[in-house]
Formats: C-alpha cells, sequence, structure tokens
C-alpha cells in the first residue's frame, strides 16, 4: 500500500524524474507536464558529485550514465599564469560511498534523456508542451490544469519546474531566487590527453577558471566573473570574451582557447540563491529540486540535491499509508537541512571570492560540506 496511487509532476529536470522513477516501479501511475516541446538538445557539461552518483545507481541508469560520463578520482588545484603550476592535489571524498568514484563530469543532455528514457519504460508519461497553469485542493487530492484546461484530479503534485516555478507560485510562496554577483561562462570543447580529472584555477582575471572531462573526447569549460549584462552576445564575440578572459592562464587552457569556436556551444548565466523558508509543500502539492532551492555550483551540489529530493519523497510516498502531517515532517526533517547546509556553504564560496577574502577556509568549508553528502540522505 503506497500513500498515493497517481501523481503529477511538473518538469521533467533531474528532480522530476528522481520522482517518478521509484514510483512507477512501485505501481503509481505517473503524468510529467513538461513546458518545452521537446526534450531539450541544449546545454553544457555537468559535475556529478558521489551522492549524485549513488542517486543514479537507486534509480537504475548508474551504467548507462557511466558509459557516456568520464568518472574520476580526484582534483587538481592550478595558479593562473604561463605555467599554470600545479598547487594541490586533492583526493576527494566518495561521498557515494566505495561502489562509485568520486566524481564524475557529463554532457547534461545525456543525463537528462537517460533518466527519461528509464523512467518512460516504467510507464511515465511525459506530455511536452505541456505547463501546469492551475491547481486546486479537494478532499482528496488536488485538480490539475494544464495549459489553462482541467486535465484531472491527482493524489499529489509535485512541482520539479525549476528555479521560476510556476507551480511554487500558484500554491503561494514568494520565495524567488536572488543573484548573487557573480557570471559564469560555459564551453564544450576537446579533451586534451592530460585533463583526467577537474582543474580549477584560483586567482587571476577570473574568480575561477576551470574545466570538467565529460567523456574521452569531451570536456567543457568554465569561466566565472562578476556578473554582466552579457546575454543576447552574438556566439563569435562570445568566443572572443572567453578567449580574453581565459588568457591569463597557461596549462589545458592553452589548447582550450584554440579550440573555442562559434559551435562550443557557449552559454552565459549568473548565479542564483535561495532555499524556502518553512514548509516546501501546500496541503497536497509540494515543490522540490531547484524549484525549493538553488545554489551557485561552487560546491557541485546542485544536481545532487535535486536528485535526493525525488528519491526521498518518493521513498517516503511509498512506505506510508496516507499523505499527512507525519509524511511532511519526515521529508522536511531529511530534507531541508541537508539543502540548506549546500547552499548556504555554496554562496559562502562565492561571498569569499567576491571579497577577496584570502584567509577564509575554503578547503574546509568544502570537506566539511562533503562529509555531510557522505551521509545517506
Amino acid at each position: 500500500m503506497t500513500a498515493v496511487t497517481k501523481v503529477a509532476i511538473a518538469g521533467c529536470g533531474a528532480a522530476s524524474m528522481a520522482a517518478a522513477i521509484p514510483l512507477a516501479e512501485a505501481g503509481v501511475s505517473v503524468d510529467v507536464y513538461e513546458l518545452k516541446p521537446e526534450l531539450s538538445a541544449l546545454g553544457s557539461g555537468i559535475t556529478l558529485q558521489g551522492n549524485a552518483l549513488r542517486a543514479l545507481g537507486r534509480l537504475g541508469v548508474w551504467e548507462q550514465a557511466a558509459a557516456q560520463g568520464y568518472p574520476f578520482e580526484g582534483l587538481t588545484l592550478r595558479a593562473p599564469g604561463p605555467d599554470a603550476p600545479v598547487i594541490a592535489e586533492l583526493p576527494e571524498v566518495k561521498t557515494g560511498g566505495p561502489d562509485f568514484p568520486a566524481c564524475m563530469g557529463m554532457y547534461r543532455p545525456d543525463l537528462a534523456r537517460i533518466l527519461v528514457e528509464r523512467a518512460e519504460s516504467l510507464g511515465v508519461r511525459v506530455h511536452y508542451g505541456a505547463k501546469v497553469t492551475g491547481v486546486r485542493e479537494t478532499e482528496g487530492g488536488v485538480l490539475v490544469d494544464v495549459g489553462g484546461a482541467p486535465v484531472g484530479e491527482y493524489d499529489l503534485l509535485i512541482g520539479a519546474d525549476g528555479i521560476h516555478s510556476t507551480v511554487r507560485e500558484l500554491i503561494g510562496i514568494e520565495t524567488q531566487p536572488e543573484h548573487t554577483g557573480m557570471g559564469i561562462w560555459r564551453a564544450f570543447v576537446p579533451r586534451p590527453a592530460e585533463v583526467t580529472q577537474s582543474q580549477l584555477y584560483y586567482g587571476g582575471p577570473a574568480y575561477i577558471a576551470g574545466y570538467t572531462p565529460t567523456g574521452e573526447d569531451t570536456m567543457y569549460a568554465f569561466l566565472v566573473e562578476d556578473a554582466q549584462d552579457r546575454f543576447g552576445v552574438a556566439p563569435a564575440e562570445a568566443v572572443e570574451i572567453m578567449k580574453g578572459l581565459s588568457a591569463a592562464y597557461g596549462g589545458p587552457w592553452n589548447a582550450i582557447r584554440e579550440s573555442l569556436s562559434e559551435s562550443s556551444r557557449i552559454n552565459y548565466t549568473w548565479f542564483t540563491a535561495h532555499i524556502l523558508d518553512g514548509a516546501w509543500n501546500r496541503g497536497r502539492t509540494v515543490v522540490i529540486g531547484d524549484a525549493a532551492h538553488s545554489c551557485p555550483p561552487t560546491v557541485a551540489q546542485g544536481a545532487a540535491q535535486a536528485m535526493e529530493d525525488g528519491i526521498v519523497l518518493a521513498e517516503l510516498l511509498i512506505a506510508a499509508d496516507a499523505v499527512d502531517q507525519g509524511l511532511w515532517d519526515a521529508f522536511h526533517a531529511r530534507r531541508v537541512p541537508r539543502a540548506t547546509a549546500v547552499v548556504e556553504a555554496s554562496v559562502q564560496l562565492g561571498r569569499w571570492q567576491l571579497e577577496h577574502n584570502r584567509d577564509a577556509d575554503a578547503a574546509g568549508l568544502i570537506f566539511g560540506v562533503a562529509q555531510q553528502m557522505a551521509q545517506p540522505a
């Protein structure tokens, strides 16, 4: 007996699929409503820490993901300059436990495809071009409107529709993501043979200049700067900006600069952060993932936390007999402190950089968060 038999989910990202897959495995009927007209083929690379890999294992897609991505151990820190001297080789905490690598890079659209294919194989129905536009609580469920028209009554609506969540707004939660003051350039480039793990350069014209391998022949490179109005920049200009901003960094960055072109899928975004203060649910509607919390990628925990949200929620729904306050109390006890720790640490790391705080114990903070994440969600 599960607490739900029919669930609607807004959005088809990592949080959504992490809830949909175990629910479908338990025999729950799941409809996913995705605003985009199709599964997007656009995106850049993503860094997945060990606890994200553990989540992929629980969702039954670890082997497929590992075949598409680039698992690795450790982290290299370099200094700016033509020689890009290595200043530290850091072992990473295996936050997913001994059965998984410490980290993996992969192409974000590949991860999305693998998760959706797994969900659909279990009977999850994904409706594209479908925006949830209305939510009305009933005595024993919730009526859901999509595109302005009713689509039926569900036992639960899960809002996993991203940082600008419509579901969050529909249920009256006013919290919004706030800009942290940093912007990031990302590009997809060929992987030099010497790059076998994430490498970060601190100092110089960028706050962080780094790259992460995503496959045998690919990796994504990124540059973090002060947030600027870079939106709408033409591809050719984006190439020149990245080349100029990275000019102070040697080592593999020399090859990266040479390979940058208008086909490098360069994109620019601002860092944001938020976490809901109090309950993430209103009655039988709950928000998870980026709809409930977002943070800069300074500790690479965004996807991990999103998937943990979905898995924990599904686990509790499967084990319970009813959607009641006891279920919500258990969910919030397991998710709110953990997600809050990640958001606060991610924001603090960025703040220290913005303040040029040379005395900050960034390594200690990162290690502390990693130790927390090594404990199962």
